[in-house]
């Protein structure tokens, strides 16, 4: 199991980490790669080429402003594509719209802006239909997440 985790820019490894942290908590292997649609498009183009070459098999992609990368990815692979719209103008709108306005045919799921950690989970559950011991670490991180809300569940008091 490995994903490639791309982003347009390295000022946007701050907010890709959590892809990162996410996969590293099933144990999935990730390469992580600074890579432009629009500065560096023939290598961008070849490391994908690679890195399916080498096993890849979901692609978790985080861009800003136009946010490109994400739908030049898609139209390069047919691996499954996650977008994760990053907030470098207007609130991380432009990216969010460029994402998810993805033309009929070449589809690119996409997850809430700057959620690069919610992608990692994505890219889990997708590999998790391939792997049943990924499947059954996920149902147990969720039981996890269930049995860590019910333990803090007490009453709440709110005073203003």
């Amino acid at each position: 199991m490995k994903v490639a985790i791309l982003m347009g820019s390295a000022s946007d490894k701050d907010k890709m980490k959590g892809a990162a942290k996410a996969l590293s908590m099933f144990g999935i292997e990730y390469e992580a790669r600074v890579l432009s649609a629009h500065r560096v498009p023939e290598l961008l183009e070849k490391e994908l080429l690679r890195m399916e070459a080498e096993g890849a098999e979901c692609v978790i992609a985080g861009a800003g402003l136009a946010a490109h990368l994400p739908g030049v990815v898609a139209s390069k692979t047919v691996l499954p594509v996650i977008g994760v719209p990053l907030n470098a103008a207007l609130s991380g709108l432009d990216a969010l719209f460029s994402i998810v306005q993805m033309p009929k045919n070449i589809p690119v799921a996409a997850v809430a802006i700057d959620s690069s950690f919610n992608a990692g989970i994505l890219a889990v559950e997708i590999l998790a239909v391939k792997y049943p011991e990924l499947k059954k670490k996920l149902v147990e991180y969720r039981k996890s997440l269930k049995r860590e809300l019910e333990e803090n569940n007490s009453p709440l008091i709110l005073e203003g």
